[in-house]
């Protein structure tokens, strides 16, 4: 199964320190992670495999609600940060509705997430 993983800025350590608790469980179901450019980078920096898009603000959103679109990515988990303002906010919303149009499973927070990894 293919996974996205999106974080804001405020939220990538957030994002890394969720993989890491469960990335025993990622390798045994053969996950394949994708992500946006700087999310990646810092998921790569805690020596995890994901392949990277663009950045969010130049295209990485966009990309990955293709995939989405194109039945390709199974999960999405993106932690945002809904106290800031991001100039994506279209791409975003993008990637969210594409998400409830394709019936693909969608977590922006932590809570969540751990709850959509546990049913693997």
């Amino acid at each position: 199964m293919e996974i996205a993983i999106i974080a804001h800025d405020g939220k990538k350590a957030d994002m890394v320190q969720f993989l890491m608790e469960h990335k025993e469980l990622l390798r045994d179901k053969g996950v394949q992670l994708i992500s946006t450019g700087t999310t990646g980078t810092k998921v790569e920096a805690a020596n995890l495999q994901v392949h990277k898009y663009l950045s969010g603000p130049l295209g990485g959103d966009a990309q990955i609600a293709a995939r989405v679109a194109e039945g390709k990515t199974g999960m999405v988990i993106f932690f945002r940060d809904p106290l800031e303002k991001h100039p994506h906010e279209p791409d975003i919303f993008m990637l969210m509705r594409l998400c409830d149009v394709y019936n693909v499973p969608l977590a922006t927070n932590p809570a969540t997430a751990t709850l959509l990894i546990q049913s693997l």
